[in-house]
This record gives structure tokens, C-alpha cells and sequence, in this order.
């Protein structure tokens, strides 16, 4: 397989050993003089040129590669590079390196990427997957097919635990491709059963990937308690809506309440004379007449 490489740093130069090491054919592009180290890898070709300008993929022979990847440090580089190399000499498969978090949405068919890697979600994706059970950790999406790895660790109150693998009837565009136990992975076998604290693998739409979560960890969802050896921290939502109508009624008590307590203080004409009680002003109002 034949393999163009634009960018010829230290990620660059890393990807094209380890594809020559692994018996493909590399070149290495970059317009930097400095970055041109033919002694670092001394299997690879190596052009001194602008990955970005069509002239240079042209002397570059870009439409004869099978495999595209745009490694430089500069996001805008990399779409364009990718851009050009699928739509102006169709090269079959595109990946682009994503440099700043941000710009991961634009990284996608519309700029001629099949895959995007993002250093910082391949390493939270690594850190969830190592520490949490009951949750479903994306660790790879896949651009071309519109379809993502995910894994879980199932939790020991799952009700798929304990049940025929062939008996269950998984969300719709779900498929169980390995079951690790133990430490060991093996494939699905249709006889055998789930076990509490296995790692299940499933190529799911993304579309479906909450309702995988809910069918195997449905408890989580609703908020409850972690079971034994759970270590992921769930939080019970509260819904807005139901609040937000109760608010003018909570607010019109308490300013009840406060106003009750609050205007005897606020007597506008101050009086040394303390306040008469009920049976008093009963009789004080016969006195109103002689005033008049």
C-alpha cells in the first residue's frame, strides 16, 4: 500500500516508520527545508513541497496512493490537504490529525475526511473506558460508515447478565463484536451468557447509542444508586419544565410570607401608642360619630 504523508514532524515521521515497518510503501511531504530528515527515515520518500497546493500533489503522483493523511500542526492544512486529496486525485481513504479540540466538527466527509484523530478523545475515551462500569464509552467512530465503536463494562444489576447471547434481541443497527473476560477477549458465542463485570464491544449507529445504554444498564439511567463495584457517579435529572411552572407560585408565598412579617415594621405614621387589641376597637368605634 502506498501511503502520502503531509507533514514531516515528529508525528509525521513516527506514522512512516511504523507503516514501513509494517511493509508499505511511504512519502513523506512538507514545505519546511528544516523537517526534510531523509536519515530519520531512510525508507520513505521524502519532497520538499506545499501539501496544500495542487502543483505539488501533482509532482507528488497523490493520485496514486491508496491512503492519504494530513499530520501537520495546522488544522486549516489538514482539511485542505484532505480536501484535495479525495475530491481532485480521489484518493480512496483520507485521515486527518485534529490539533485543537474545537475543530474536531469540521473534520468530516464535507472537507474529504474518512477519519479524523483527536489526540485528547482518544485519551479520555482510553481514561472512561479504564475506570467506569454501567456506562457506554465511545472509543471510535468510523466517518465513512456512519457507525462508532463503543464499549461497556456490564454493571452485575444488568438484566442481560445471566442471559442466552443468542436470546437477546439487541436495539435496532447494534452488533456485539468481542466480549472480553478475564483479561481475555473472545467472540460472541450464541450459547453462551453475559456475566457481571464483562467488556462487551458493539458497533452501534451513533443514533442508537442511548438506547444501547439503556437496555443494558437501565437503572443507571433513572438515576439510582451504583451497584457493588460501580465506579462511575450518577446524577438524577431533574426535569425543568415541572419547576419552572411551580416558580410564579413559590415565589408568590414566599413574598406572602415575607410581606407578613415585614409590614408591621413598615408602619408609615409611627405611634407611641401601642396597638389596640380586638376587643378594644370594638368598642373605640361609637367614639367616631362625636368626632364629626
Amino acid at each position: 500500500m502506498r501511503v502520502a504523508i503531509a507533514g514531516a514532524g515528529n508525528v509525521g515521521r513516527s506514522i512512516a516508520r511504523e507503516l514501513i515497518a509494517n511493509g508499505h510503501q511511504v512519502l513523506l511531504i512538507d514545505r519546511d527545508p528544516a523537517a526534510i530528515k531523509t536519515g530519520s527515515v531512510t525508507d520513505a520518500e521524502w519532497l520538499l513541497a506545499d501539501a496544500c497546493e495542487l502543483d505539488s500533489l501533482s509532482e507528488a503522483h497523490l493520485d496514486t496512493c491508496d491512503v492519504a493523511i494530513a499530520a501537520t500542526g495546522d488544522d486549516k492544512a489538514n482539511l485542505v490537504h484532505s480536501l484535495l486529496a479525495k475530491t481532485e486525485f480521489g484518493v480512496p481513504r483520507t485521515v486527518g490529525r485534529v490539533n485543537h479540540p474545537g475543530n474536531e466538527w469540521l473534520f468530516d466527509d464535507m472537507w474529504g475526511v474518512d477519519v479524523a484523530v483527536s489526540t485528547p478523545r482518544l485519551m479520555c475515551a482510553l481514561v472512561e473506558e479504564a475506570v467506569t462500569v454501567g456506562d457506554l464509552v465511545r472509543l471510535l467512530t468510523f466517518k465513512k460508515g456512519k457507525t462508532s465503536l463503543v464499549e461497556m463494562t456490564l454493571p452485575d444489576h444488568s438484566p442481560a447478565v445471566g442471559r442466552r447471547i443468542g436470546d437477546i434481541n439487541w436495539p435496532a443497527e447494534t452488533v456485539l463484536t468481542a466480549v472480553i473476560r478475564d483479561g481475555r477477549g473472545m467472540a460472541p458465542d450464541r450459547d453462551g451468557a453475559l456475566e457481571g463485570g464483562d467488556e462487551l464491544l458493539f458497533l452501534v449507529d451513533p443514533d442508537h447509542e442511548a438506547e444501547l445504554s439503556r437496555f443494558l444498564a437501565p437503572r443507571q439511567e433513572k438515576g439510582s444508586k451504583a451497584g457493588p463495584g460501580t465506579q462511575s457517579l450518577v446524577v438524577p435529572v431533574v426535569p425543568l419544565e415541572p419547576v419552572a411552572a411551580q416558580a410564579p407560585a413559590a415565589i408568590q408565598v414566599l413574598d406572602e410570607g415575607v410581606e407578613a412579617r415585614v409590614a408591621p415594621q413598615k408602619d408609615p405614621m409611627p405611634t407611641a401608642t401601642p396597638a389596640a387589641r380586638p376587643d378594644q376597637a370594638a368598642r373605640a368605634e361609637p367614639e367616631i360619630p362625636l368626632d364629626e
